[in-house]
């Protein structure tokens, strides 16, 4: 019997890219793609004969953590496998919490996606490598991330502060990605994300304030 795929992901090209990867292998049946997780649940309303839902992130309306933990509750069968750029350990651990079987970083190859969902519908959790060691390390040292009890500190992931730390010496996107070894998309998101943590709109600023507030 053929497992029944889902992807939520507002990357037109990206989603295409991994629905190729998925079309090599004949013992998959690609049911629906969805730009958000609100799409994703509706779409799941009206058929949610789905086996495993590879899931974005970050998309607009609703993400994929939030979506994933509104599935998991209305239909904890289906196995949800988060297919990220995010490698930091507040993502990993608001998805786990939400209730991820996995999580995988977009860069995988199409073998490397086979095998996980494989993997997790016989009740494994794949995940990447270096997310693994990152799962790893939040069992040791668990973060404290703390909701409503102090809204004015702003919490900006390793990442996004490398990033802002980039930026603050002047540096492009294409510089900052060559340097911390991602791509130029990828920095751009992280900036989006500094910008909206920051509530500011432009370099100088996002800058500025992060000095301010001790970010870096």
């Amino acid at each position: 019997m053929k497992l029944k795929i889902a992807i939520a992901e507002d990357n037109h090209f990206l989603a295409k890219a991994v629905i190729e990867k998925l079309s090599f292998f004949d013992d998959f049946v690609f049911k629906f793609k969805a730009a958000n997780g609100a799409e994703m649940i509706g779409k799941l309303e009206e058929n949610h004969n789905v086996d495993v839902i590879l899931m974005d992130i970050q998309m607009p309306v609703m993400d994929g953590i939030k979506a994933t933990e509104i599935i998991k509750e209305k239909h904890p069968q289906i196995k949800i496998i988060m297919l990220t750029v995010f490698d930091d350990e507040e993502h990993i651990f608001k998805a786990i919490q939400a209730g991820a079987d996995g999580y995988l970083l977009k860069e995988i190859n199409a073998e490397n996606i086979h095998k996980s969902i494989l993997e997790v519908v016989n009740d494994g959790a794949p995940m990447s490598p270096s997310i693994a060691l990152k799962a790893l390390n939040l069992l040791r040292n668990p973060l404290t991330i703390t909701v409503d009890s102090d809204v004015e500190k702003v919490k900006l992931t390793k990442r996004e502060t490398d990033v802002l730390l980039q930026l603050s010496k002047g540096l492009n996107y294409n510089e900052i990605a060559e340097n911390l070894f991602i791509s130029s998309g990828t920095i751009r998101k992280h900036i989006e994300n500094t910008y909206r943590k920051l509530q500011v709109h432009n370099k100088m600023e996002a800058v500025q304030k992060a000095k301010s507030q001790k970010l870096i």
